[in-house]
């Protein structure tokens, strides 16, 4: 039986830390996963602080949707998790770098810890 769904990956983010994908295409919707502040290259977060993970965790999702050929324009939605709600602010300045026009909708949620110690991570949901 033939699936619905794409696997969406590339080596310009890092890798997945667990047993999923960067990201999934279903018809013309494509679902990327979280994404830490980690340097695909290293593997390691960046440093600098939140404000640092937070461009990086961008900079990895502009990747994905490169690999797609989108662009944040077409990011219709997204999901910011912060270790600390104090980094709202901070978080919210490299965020606007990057959606500057017609901003997605977005939830933004503080949550108790996040994978290897990261400070942010941001999801989002790409409609081609």
């Amino acid at each position: 039986m033939e699936t619905a769904k794409k696997v969406i990956a590339t080596s310009q983010a890092p890798a997945a830390v667990g047993p999923y994908s960067q990201g999934i295409q279903a018809g013309k919707t494509v679902y990327l996963s979280g994404q830490l502040g980690l340097d695909p290259a290293t593997g390691k977060l960046a440093e600098g602080g939140v404000a640092a993970q937070a461009r990086q965790s961008l900079k990895n999702i502009q990747a994905l949707l490169s690999e797609i050929g989108a662009t944040p324009d077409n990011v219709v939605k997204t999901t910011v998790f912060l270790a600390n709600i104090e980094d709202f602010a901070q978080v919210n300045s490299e965020y606007a770098a990057v959606f500057a026009k017609d901003c997605p909708a977005r939830s933004c949620v503080a949550v108790k810890a996040l994978p290897l110690g990261g400070l942010v991570e941001i999801e989002a949901v790409v409609v081609l």
